[in-house]
């Protein structure tokens, strides 16, 4: 259907968006990929707890009737976690559209539109964690931690390493409480890589801190190394801690589950 939506169609359509409709394609923008139970507690936690997935169902079964969203072939956690298994991301329509809706935004449409393809597994799992540690950090937000005026992902996180190359985290964002600003890039280590092809990674942004970089809001943000158990993270304090100066400063690390508090945390410090 996508392929036959004509220029003017997509700009009607974008016009017709609900402000949630619209907040969905621009997270989906964002982060490329959501799991139906992420899409929930996103745009739905306002609603009855009984009313939210039902809710959830309706709303983005309709963005896929227009050719705005797409599921993916894969679901997390099988046959039997239904439609919160799905993973959700940007049909060509919804790429298409988000210069209509990004009128007054702050992202970057797409270079051309694309249609949507099922990743490798193992892609897809990082992915999803990404978008698990943005899902974390709006929950935050709407308690008062912070607000989040920037999420990044990549390839959108990625800045210039003051030395000719690119570094590329998989995240970038921008956190404020009371004036204090704090920018990080994070890196979401699954425990796949090897010390040294991590340590090569982590040696990267020394080199960008010693040659005075900066990030997507001019500022030399901070690295924080998200892991996923904690023989993970001791592998990684150690390999911080021999790292040269200023990794003490410019590294944190902490198990996936605590990095969104920790950077809370750290706002306050």
């Amino acid at each position: 259907m996508t392929a036959r939506l004509s220029l003017a169609r997509v700009e009607r359509l974008a016009a017709s968006l609900s402000a949630r409709d619209r907040s969905i394609i621009l997270d989906l923008a964002r982060t490329r990929i959501l799991a139906g139970s992420q899409m929930t507690r996103l745009h739905f936690h306002d609603l009855a707890q009984k009313s939210r997935e039902r809710m959830r169902r309706n709303v983005l079964s309709r963005l896929i009737s227009i050719g705005f969203v797409a599921t993916l072939e894969r679901q997390i956690g099988g046959v039997r976690s239904g439609s919160s298994g799905h993973i959700y991301t940007l049909d060509s329509g919804g790429q298409r559209a988000l210069p209509f809706i990004l009128a007054s935004g702050k992202q970057e449409q797409p270079e051309r539109a694309r249609k949507p393809w099922t990743p490798g597994q193992a892609f897809l799992l990082h992915s999803l964690d990404v978008s698990e540690l943005y899902v974390r950090l709006v929950e935050l937000e709407r308690a008062g931690a912070f607000t989040l005026p920037q999420f990044l992902t990549e390839p959108a996180s990625w800045f210039p390493n003051g030395l000719g190359g690119i570094l590329k985290p998989d995240a970038y964002t921008l956190l404020q409480f009371n004036g204090v600003e704090d920018a990080w890039a994070i890196e979401v280590d699954r425990a796949t890589e090897s010390i040294p092809t991590l340590r090569r990674k982590l040696l990267a942004y020394v080199d960008f801190a010693h040659a005075g970089g900066e990030g997507p809001d001019g500022i030399t943000p901070r690295v924080l190394v998200t892991v996923p158990h904690s023989g993970r993270l001791a592998a990684v304090q150690r390999l911080i801690g021999d790292l040269p100066e200023p990794a003490g400063h410019l590294f944190r690390s902490a198990l996936f589950a605590d990095a969104a508090r920790l950077l809370a945390l750290v706002l306050r410090e």
